[in-house]
C-alpha cells in the first residue's frame, strides 16, 4: 500500500469497531421501526390523542380507570375531538392513544439506546477518536427530533385539528437524515470510503449521487402527501380522474401554491419523481454492466433496483386500496429500505475507489 493511500483511507481495525458496528446497527434497526410506526400513527389519526409533552415524566400511560377518564377528558377539549371524534368512546379513544404512547416510548428507548452506550464505550475507547464528533452530534440530532414531533403536535392542537405538512415533512426529514446518517457511519466503520480525489467510475458515481438526491426528494414529497392527505384524492392509475394532469392542478394562486398546497399537484409530483427514481435507477443499472465494480456494489445496485420497483408498485397498490393501514406502513417502510440501499451503494462506490488506489481487489 502506499503512502499516498495511508495518508487518506484509514484501514479497517479490529479494536472494538465491530462492538460499535453492532450497537448502531441496533439504534438503525430502532430507527427505522420508529418511521414505520410514525406512519401508522398518522394512518390511524392517532397522533393528536396525547395533548401534553413530558419528555422525563411520560413514561407511563393511564393506569387506572380515573387516570383513562381523565385523560380523555383533556383531549375532549382539543378540536380533533370536538370536531371530528365527538361522540367517541373510552375504548376507541384508548386504541388511537396506543399508538401514539408507542411512538413516544419508543423514541425514549432510542434515545437511551444511544446514549448509555456511546458514554460507555467512550470511556473504554472503543470509539474511533475521529469519529466521536459525529456520533455526539448524532445525538443531538435525535434530541432535536424529539423536540420536533412535539413542534409537529402542537400545529394540530388548535382551530384545524391536522398537523402542519410543511412540519410534519420536517420531522419525516430529520428522521430519514439520521437514519441514513446512521447507516453511513457503520459503513464507514466497515469499509472507510477514499477520501484522495474522485477518479474511478465517475460516471457510476455521479448517477448514484443524483439517484439518492432524487429519493432524499421523493421522502420530502411524500411528507408533503401524508400531511395533505393527497393520497385519497385520485385513487386510479395510471391516470388521475381519468387524465393526466389532474383537472383542479392549478387551481391556487400564485401558481407554486399549487405545489405546496394543493393535494392534487403534490400526489401528481409524487407519482412523476417516483417515475423519474424508476428510471434512473434502470441508467444506473445499465451504466454499471460495462464497468469492473466489486462484488459490494454490483451487488447493491441490483438490489437498489429492484427495491425501486417494488416501492413503485407498492406505492400503485396502496393507492388503488385507498391507502389501507397495513399498506401505508408497509410503503413508508419501502421508502426507507430504498435510501438504505442507495447510501450503501453510493458509499461502497467510494470505498471500491480506495481498494483500487491501493491496489487491491474490491470484491
Amino acid at each position: 500500500m502506499t503512502t499516498d493511500v495511508q495518508e487518506n483511507r484509514v484501514a479497517p481495525a479490529h479494536d472494538g469497531r465491530r462492538l460499535v458496528v453492532g450497537w448502531l446497527a441496533l439504534v438503525a434497526l430502532l430507527v427505522f421501526a420508529m418511521i414505520v410506526l410514525g406512519g401508522v400513527t398518522r394512518l390511524t389519526n392517532s397522533g393528536l390523542s396525547m395533548t401534553d409533552w413530558k419528555p422525563i415524566t411520560g413514561w407511563l400511560p393511564p393506569l387506572s380507570h380515573e387516570a383513562w377518564m381523565a385523560e380523555f377528558e383533556r383531549y375532549k377539549a382539543f378540536p380533533e375531538y370536538q370536531k371530528i371524534n365527538k361522540g367517541m368512546s373510552l375504548f376507541e379513544f384508548q386504541e388511537i392513544y396506543a399508538f401514539e404512547y408507542a411512538h413516544r416510548v419508543l423514541g425514549r428507548i432510542i434515545g437511551i439506546a444511544f446514549f448509555v452506550p456511546f458514554v460507555l464505550l467512550l470511556l473504554l475507547r472503543k470509539i474511533p477518536r475521529q469519529m466521536a464528533p459525529r456520533l455526539a452530534l448524532l445525538f443531538l440530532l435525535g434530541a432535536a427530533q424529539g423536540g420536533m414531533g412535539w413542534f409537529m403536535v402542537k400545529s394540530g392542537l388548535v382551530d384545524d385539528p391536522d398537523v402542519s405538512h410543511y412540519r410534519l415533512t420536517a420531522h419525516l426529514a430529520l428522521a430519514s437524515l439520521i437514519f441514513a446518517a446512521l447507516l453511513w457511519t457503520i459503513f464507514d466503520l466497515l469499509r472507510p470510503p477514499y477520501q484522495g480525489h474522485p477518479e474511478a467510475h465517475g460516471a457510476v458515481r455521479r448517477v448514484a449521487w443524483g439517484l439518492l438526491a432524487l429519493i432524499a426528494l421523493q421522502i420530502l414529497i411524500g411528507g408533503f402527501v401524508a400531511g395533505l392527505n393527497a393520497g385519497f384524492i385520485y385513487t386510479d392509475w395510471p391516470m388521475m380522474g381519468g387524465t393526466f394532469l389532474p383537472a383542479d392542478m392549478f387551481d391556487l394562486v400564485p401558481l407554486y401554491h399549487n405545489f405546496l398546497e394543493n393535494p392534487s399537484t403534490v400526489q401528481f409530483v409524487h407519482r412523476m419523481v417516483g417515475y423519474a427514481i424508476a428510471g434512473v435507477s434502470i441508467w444506473l443499472y445499465l451504466i454499471s454492466r460495462g464497468r469492473d465494480l466489486g462484488v459490494g456494489a454490483r451487488a447493491g445496485i441490483a438490489a437498489l433496483v429492484s427495491m425501486v420497483f417494488a416501492q413503485v408498485f407498492l406505492g400503485i397498490v396502496t393507492l388503488l386500496y385507498v391507502v389501507p393501514v397495513p399498506l401505508g406502513a408497509a410503503h413508508q417502510a419501502g421508502g426507507m429500505l430504498v435510501l438504505a440501499f442507495a447510501v450503501f451503494v453510493v458509499h461502497e462506490l467510494g470505498a471500491e475507489q480506495g481498494l483500487r488506489k491501493a491496489g487491491q481487489p474490491s470484491g
